[in-house]
């Protein structure tokens, strides 16, 4: 059995990939799990300057998910290469840095910083924040916006460029063909859905943000859905995002067409999650006698 995967030119030990923001830097979980074992690590975003994000509360549980207004809290790029790179490049499994701007020439400036560091394989561009130039809509909901800003990454650096696509459109699949023609190597998907949780008692909002991002189990069947949708329009690599919680979950991912996937939330309820998915593909292998994953990927029965 191989477990192992290629994303165009990156090399998987395993299809299991740490999401971005519920990892922190990788060293909150050190003493939880092996690393090293990980497919690969995706860090909680990266932007230009630091950030304190949205005030408390930020985040707060629903019915099959989490919705949270974290907003995209972090180190700037200077402190991530000064405190948190160094644990970072001790890691053999690939890491990769997820970053975000509030213009296209930020994601680029930040593109070419994270050029110059080993140990970086490459940067995942979260495309789901706020064009600021452009009125304040997400880049990921305009095809255009989108292009600009992945062909202003691509130039700015020779790593691998996974872009993360926001589900908050109404087809996805414009937005995949505008990523993979700007120079995405892989596409990431999907990040968060908008959603919005009420206490009853006070009429207020639960969220000091009003609205945050549903992540879970409840956005699972959307997120396979679009990961079905674009791996059948796109030639780059596609991995799954949303609700992976067990072996199974990531499999169906697979089934649908992606080549990797990308575990969240679960790692708040279990930190080893991960590992455990990575486990319970390697049994369903053995039990259905797969020697690749490629066997079964894309093989949905429509």
């Amino acid at each position: 059995m191989n477990t192992g995967v290629d994303i165009n030119g990156v090399q998987l030990e395993n299809p299991v990939i740490t999401a971005s923001g519920t990892f922190g830097y990788g060293a909150e979980y050190k003493d939880l799990i092996d690393l090293n074992a990980l497919g690969g690590i995706v860090v909680k975003g990266v932007s230009l300057k630091p950030s304190t994000g949205n005030p408390m509360p930020r985040v707060v549980e629903t019915p099959g998910g989490l919705l949270n207004a974290v907003g995209l809290e972090n180190v700037g790029i200077e402190g991530f290469i000064r405190d948190k790179l160094p644990f970072l490049q001790k890691l053999t499994c690939p890491v990769f840095a997820n970053i975000y701007g509030k213009t296209a020439e930020e994601y680029a400036q930040l593109a070419a910083i994270i050029d110059n560091l080993p140990g970086i394989t490459g940067v995942e561009v979260n495309i789901s924040c706020p064009n600021v130039s452009a009125g304040g809509a997400a880049f990921g909901v305009d095809p255009e916006a989108a292009l600009e800003v992945v062909q202003g990454v691509r130039q700015s650096t020779s790593k691998h460029v996974m872009v993360k696509l926001s589900p908050n459109v109404t087809d996805i699949t414009t937005i995949a063909l505008a990523v993979e023609r700007g120079g995405a190597d892989s596409i990431s998907l999907i990040n968060t859905l908008t959603g919005l949780a009420i206490d009853a008692e006070t009429a207020s909002p639960m969220l000091a943000n009003i609205t945050g991002g549903l992540s879970g189990p409840a956005i699972k069947p959307v997120a396979l859905r679009m990961v079905w949708q674009v791996a059948k329009v796109v030639k780059v690599p596609v991995i799954g995002i949303g609700g992976i919680m067990t072996a199974k979950d990531a499999l169906e991912f697979i089934i649908a067409g992606a080549t990797a996937v990308q575990v969240g939330t679960a790692t708040l309820a279990d930190p080893d999650a991960p590992l455990r998915i990575v486990k319970g593909i390697r049994q369903f292998m053995q039990r259905k006698k797969i020697a690749r994953l490629s066997q079964i990927r894309g093989t949905l029965r429509v």
